[in-house]
Parts: C-alpha cells; structure tokens; sequence
C-alpha cells in the first residue's frame, strides 16, 4: 500500500520523461447536449449529430512518413451517455485485433483520453480499432497503467466504407460511434453527469496505416518530440453545455 502511494504520488506531478516541443496553445471544445436519441451503429447519422461542433486532427511530426489522411470528430453528452464520434478518411481499411484489450493502437484506430477531473493528472484511455475492438484503462501518469480496468456498458460500432485487411484496395474510410455509461468515471468526479459549464480535459487521437508507413494525429498536439499523444498537460478543454 505504501508503495502504491508513492507511485500516485509521483505520477501527481504529471510531466513527461521526454522533451517537448513549442505548441500553440490547447483547443476548447463545446460539447452539447443531444437533442434527441443516438443509436449506436457506427453511421453517425442520428439528426442529433449533425447540431454537434465538428473537431479536426492535426498533424505535427513532419519525420512521419504515413499518408496525412483526415479525421473528424463530435461529442454529444445526455443524462446517461457521453457519446463520441470520429469520421476517418481511409483509403485502405486495416485493423487485425478482435479480442478485449488487444493492443489495438497498432490497427487503424482512434483513441479518446479523457480526464473528468482538471486539478490532476490521472486519465482513462480508450483505444478502439476498425473492427470495433475495445482497448481501455486508467493512467497514473505517467507512472502506472492500470490495463485491468474494464468499462462497463460502453456501446461501441464501426462502419466501413471499403474492404477490411485487402491491401492495396481503395476504400473511402470508416467511422465510429462511442456511447460511455457515466458512472464509469465515477472514481475521479462524483458530479455525475457533469453539469452544464463543467469543465473537462480530453484528447482524441488517431494510429492510420501500417509500419514503416504509419501516422499519428490527433486534435491537441502533444508537443512531445517523438510522435506520442501521452501528455495530459496538453490535454484540450471539454465545456459541457446545453
């Protein structure tokens, strides 16, 4: 127990063991209330989407040599669900894992790190492939991963615009659709769900194509040297609104 104690308390101080590059400062995100029921089937075609602000990714590592193909995202929260969407161009659709925590940051996938609580530094991370292959766990940054945490309830889908795992075809992209029970964030915020005004932190990301030929990008930049999204210091703002 003690040690488990020093090893939260280091991570407390939240910095990186890495240098950083100079960054703008970090986006802010309006996320609405819905407007009417979502159902979750990877299309984002629900009217309620179309009222959501639209975030775009970035991309900051030029020594990357992947294709710069785009992603957009929306989030929408209601009484039960946060739910979050990404639309990724993608013109050849790869993604092997279908197991619960598979390491599925190494298949085209996105990723939503998302901290309800500001004054630290410890986050959940969601990590989910083309196939619709959940990875997820909580983050003592920037000591201790907790792999074993398992979120509960969390409706996940994809949609393909293409042939999966084809190899030189030329699909369209795909898209995903992510609606998270509000009671798993309940270990670090008890203002379930959040009221209007509130204020969380977020980064939503994105793994595209296959080694050597491999992209990262995502909505915050990290101002990390080497291509990482692992900085909640960089983190952008989430203001929950009606």
């Amino acid at each position: 127990m003690v040690l488990l104690i020093l090893v939260f308390a280091a991570a407390a101080l939240g910095q990186p063991n890495e240098p950083l590059r100079q960054a703008g400062p970090v986006p802010r995100y309006e996320v609405k209330r819905a407007s009417g029921r979502i159902v979750v089937d990877g299309k984002l075609e629900d009217a309620a989407w179309q009222q959501a602000n639209t975030l775009t990714f970035q991309f900051p590592w030029e020594g990357q040599t992947g294709a710069r193909q785009k992603t957009a995202a929306r989030l929408l929260w209601d009484d039960q669900f946060l739910y979050v969407g990404y639309d990724c161009e993608d013109s050849d659709i790869t993604a092997q894992y279908t197991q619960r925590d598979d390491p599925t940051y190494q298949d085209d996938a996105v990723e939503l790190f998302i901290n309800p609580n500001p004054s630290q530094v410890f986050y959940y991370g969601l990590e989910m492939n083309a196939r619709a292959t959940l990875y997820d766990y909580f983050y003592a940054f920037p000591k201790l991963l907790i792999k074993r945490l398992d979120f509960t309830g969390v409706q996940l889908a994809t949609n393909l615009r293409g042939t999966l795992n084809t190899g030189g075809a030329k699909d369209a992209g795909w898209s995903l659709e992510l609606a998270i029970p509000w009671p798993n964030f309940e270990e670090l915020t008890k203002k379930l769900p959040p009221e209007a005004g509130s204020s969380w932190t977020a980064n939503l990301n994105r793994w595209d194509g296959v080694q050597p030929h491999r992209r990262l990008s995502l909505w915050s930049d990290s101002a990390l040297v080497r291509p990482s999204p692992h900085n909640p210091a960089r983190f952008g703002k989430l203001v929950f609104v009606k």
